[in-house]
């Protein structure tokens, strides 16, 4: 009796022994399985040059069926993006313009806007009243502006793609009011003044160029304090700290009907600026703008294709 049990224990121990390394050496084979595709796809992604691993690019609201004609398309997005992105980072397509979000100060890193004498012509049916600032949901909520971060704050929420370039359609106008597309800007004196002189000049552009591309954002530059010492001090308002730059850039190509190409660049100070000041005091060398920036603007473009910058032969 004592020997058949002997017998029986030994004979479950084998078996339970085979079926132990049977199935360590199945799943041996499974993972390496698993490692060979993940290897295949890190090499063939390694063999696509440019192709981002995590997506940057994305578009930032989801458009319904009926609207489907208003969608920023891939077609509408490389037209605004003619002469190439300023940089990749939080890049967000809307319905017509383009950005990239700087999610650390909660404003832009830079906007593109492409204007034709019909995107900025009068329209009666859009109506700039019926649109409302409101807080961009397809941004993750740790990096999220809210209208209350500028209420009280003694601030603009100052409109990087002006609503005023967008009058084609009303979702056109609309877009322009997320908040992803704001800044915090002095209000009396300059964003209801003369950076809006500098919006309507730049509409008025499309009277002698039928394409005019716009890349507006902020800058934080340094100053020299008392100590000698130079240094980059901005604020920040509200709960979520939206960055308040220092300046803003705009940088302006206009492109005529035979493709030629003039750059304009200007950077205003985020201050009251007197009425009786020409735009062209704020004129500066694009580089100026790109090395404060960390960005290239218009990199498509060969500098030797254009033909005048700031209004001076180039």
């Amino acid at each position: 009796m004592n020997k058949r049990l002997i017998k029986n224990v030994l004979a479950c121990a084998t078996v339970a022994t085979c079926a132990y390394y049977t199935g360590k050496y199945a799943e041996r084979q499974q993972l390496e399985g698993a490692d060979s595709k993940v290897n295949r796809a890190v090499q063939d992604l390694e063999r696509r040059p440019g192709l981002p691993i995590f997506g940057t690019v994305s578009a930032a609201v989801p458009v319904p069926a009926q609207e489907v004609n208003l969608t920023a398309t891939p077609g509408r997005i490389s037209q605004i993006m003619k002469y190439g992105f300023p940089g990749l980072d939080h890049v967000r397509s809307y319905s017509d313009f383009v950005l990239s979000y700087d999610r650390r100060n909660r404003v832009p890193h830079w906007v593109f806007e492409h204007l034709t004498p019909e995107s900025v012509a009068r329209n009666e049916a859009v109506d700039r009243s019926k649109c409302e600032f409101r807080a961009d949901e397809s941004i993750h909520p740790f990096f999220r502006a809210q209208n209350t971060d500028y209420r009280r704050s003694g601030y603009d929420r100052g409109h990087m793609a002006a609503a005023g370039n967008h009058r084609r359609h009303q979702k056109h106008c609309e877009d322009t009011f997320f908040l992803s597309n704001m800044a915090p800007q002095v209000g009396q004196g300059f964003n209801r003044d003369s950076w809006n002189r500098l919006e309507m000049y730049v509409r008025k552009l499309t009277q002698a160029y039928p394409n005019v591309y716009i890349c507006t954002g902020p800058l934080y530059l340094p100053r020299k304090e008392d100590d000698g010492k130079t240094y980059v001090k901005y604020e920040v308002i509200g709960n979520n700290t939206v960055a308040v730059p220092t300046h803003f850039y705009k940088i302006v190509v206009g492109e005529t009907a035979d493709q030629q190409l003039d750059m304009e660049a200007y950077v205003m100070p985020n201050q009251v600026i007197s009425d009786d000041t020409p735009l062209q005091v704020f004129q500066v060398p694009p580089e100026t703008v790109e090395r404060a920036a960390g960005l290239l603007f218009f990199d498509q473009v060969n500098r030797k294709q254009l033909r005048r910058i700031n209004g001076k032969k180039a």
